[in-house]
């Protein structure tokens, strides 16, 4: 394995409208986040990875971007961004920003003057194309990831334009030379701002079956998610090689890392590839898997409460730690803006349990091998958000879900029950700072703020720092572990263990280690081959070892290495 430096990232996710509020508006900006780089540091964080803060309608939480060179004023200004580089770096700690490379803002310029001037260059930077039925009907019969057709009539002209996400977010022509020079040009001035790489924003999405035909199968009048002719199709690695190649050029330490939703790992081993691939590491979706018992199958399983399939995930572990072990490792979550919280969907928020529960996660995903990528207040257990009513759910997202339950006699408790324990929305709570409510040290405490939060004891940064054996301490031993060649380029193996168990091996040169993990809330026992000279490097509560036989209580962890 070729050791490259990104391999000792450890990297903290900031969803800055959630992290800090530092004027009072009661939403998070780029001065909130300064004033915590000591947070970081003391956590052991050596990378942020920060949501967009571009100039932004804010129609999908600033992924639509209206203008790649200008801080959107609720974060704050370019001045702002520049102290957060030097702060940062003076911290050894990097920073990168969210890069949407896939669609714009219908507000950006480049589009205005699209629609504006229909024989503008600016055309061809967009997909326009003419209807069906003398341009009753869109031009073909994809559906968008946002619910309706993929296309949308412009406003000046007879034509329609391709958007796969919202109908304001209209997507790139990336088959167009002039855009990859654009979007390298962006990248190249926030490279000589100080940032240290991207987070490449739906990257898989950026080539397109030529032609744009429809969905053969589809009856007259539907429509349908088309991922065969949008997703992860030959030229995307081509086009991310060549971004990444023409910013290394004068950057050679840009960090890329890719959102990857959909990928195997093939398909993650070809983006990343030294030779032909565009990514350093990418983030894949497909390692939570949920079991089908508990949902009903004429709804949307995405937002129905389930059952973790834990063999799912040992599979999918398996085949991820094996095939990305000469790239350095997968990109190692549990949770992230665009899914709930894994603490509330697969493990406990019993009070009694979560702290036990919150560690063990954190030590069954993270002493793999990999980049670790934490998500903001995970390090502190927190939980999803528990919304009283329907209304606060964005309509364009469970629109359907809610409709469709309504039909099948749902009643509100049971759809609401379902969203929390489901909606990426309920992930996306206050940083909680302390346990005074209602703002929990995010903001003061009488300004109401864009989201709520939960005001806990015990389950705030106030109250772990405080306390010596706090979820916080524990994933700061984790991340310390992480600096040690055992953990972070040793040879990963999962051991033979009952379903509720995970239980794997990690070893290099004459250094071996076990970790033990009870996914359950039951006591269980694993057996392992060690001597009574292996010592205990990390562990949760009530667990014991004496000849082999591991005892682990509900939801504990225990990590043995030898001397």
């Amino acid at each position: 394995m070729a050791v490259k430096w990104w391999h000792r990232l450890k990297i903290y996710q900031v969803y800055p409208k959630s992290f800090k509020d530092s004027n009072q508006d009661g939403a998070g900006d780029i001065e909130g986040i300064i004033n915590k780089i000591d947070y970081f540091e003391k956590l052991g964080i050596n990378m942020i990875w920060l949501n967009p803060i571009y100039m932004s309608p804010q129609i999908d939480n600033g992924y639509d971007v209206a203008d790649y060179y200008r801080i959107d004023p609720s974060f704050g200004t370019m001045a702002d961004v520049e102290r957060l580089l030097s702060e940062a770096h003076a911290h050894g700690i990097k920073v990168i920003f969210d890069f949407v490379v896939n669609h714009t803002s219908d507000q950006h310029p480049w589009f205005q003057e699209a629609i504006t001037d229909l024989n503008s260059p600016y055309r061809d930077f967009y997909v326009f194309k003419a209807g069906k039925e003398n341009g009753t009907l869109p031009p073909n019969n994809w559906q968008s990831f946002f619910g309706g057709s993929t296309w949308e009539k412009e406003p000046n002209g007879d034509l329609y334009y391709f958007h796969l996400f919202d109908k304001h977010m209209p997507d790139l022509n990336w088959a167009n030379p002039d855009v990859r020079y654009e979007m390298t040009k962006i990248a190249k001035f926030w490279l000589a701002k100080g940032l240290d790489g991207f987070r490449v924003d739906a990257f898989i999405h950026i080539d397109k079956t030529a032609g744009y035909p429809d969905l053969d199968y589809l009856a007259p009048g539907e429509i349908g998610i088309a991922e065969e002719h949008y997703s992860n199709k030959p030229r995307v690695n081509q086009y991310m090689k060549e971004w990444r190649d023409a910013i290394r050029e004068d950057y050679p330490d840009a960090f890329v890392i890719g959102e990857a939703s959909s990928a195997h790992p093939g398909l993650a081993n070809w983006y990343c590839d030294p030779d032909y691939g565009g990514c350093d590491a990418v983030i894949t979706f497909r390692y939570f898997f949920e079991r089908g018992e508990m949902k009903d199958h004429r709804l949307d399983w995405g937002f129905q409460e389930g059952e973790w399939d834990i063999e799912g995930f040992k599979h999918a572990m398996v085949e991820w730690q094996n095939a990305m072990a000469e790239n350095g490792g997968p990109v190692l979550y549990l949770s992230n803006h665009d899914m709930a919280r894994a603490l509330t969907r697969f493990g406990t928020t019993n009070t009694a349990n979560r702290s036990q529960c919150a560690k063990m996660l954190g030590a069954a995903m993270y002493l793999q091998k990999g980049i670790p990528l934490i998500y903001y207040g995970e390090e502190i257990g927190m939980q999803n958000l528990q919304f009283d009513s329907i209304s606060d759910f964005p309509a364009a997202d469970v629109h359907s879900f809610v409709a469709r339950s309504h039909e099948l006699g749902y009643a509100d408790w049971k759809i609401i029950s379902n969203l929390n324990q489901t909606h990426k929305l309920a992930a996306r709570g206050l940083m909680q700072w302390t346990d005074e409510a209602p703002n929990v040290g995010f903001t003061s405490a009488n300004q109401s703020t864009w989201i709520k939060a939960n005001a806990e004891n015990g389950f705030n940064v106030a109250d772990q720092l405080k306390e010596e054996e706090s979820i916080f301490y524990f994933y700061q031993k984790l991340l310390d572990l992480k600096k040690e060649n055992l953990f972070l380029y040793g040879y990963w193996e999962l051991v033979a263990s009952e379903t509720e168990t995970y239980v794997y091996e990690r070893r290099w040169d004459n250094e071996r280690a076990f970790v033990l993990c009870n996914l359950s809330g039951q006591n269980k026992d694993v057996y392992v081959e060690v001597s009574p000279s292996w010592e205990i490097v990390i562990e949760n509560d009530n667990n014991t070892v004496k000849n082999g036989k591991v005892s682990l209580a509900p939801y504990g962890v225990i990590v043995l290495k030898n001397r």
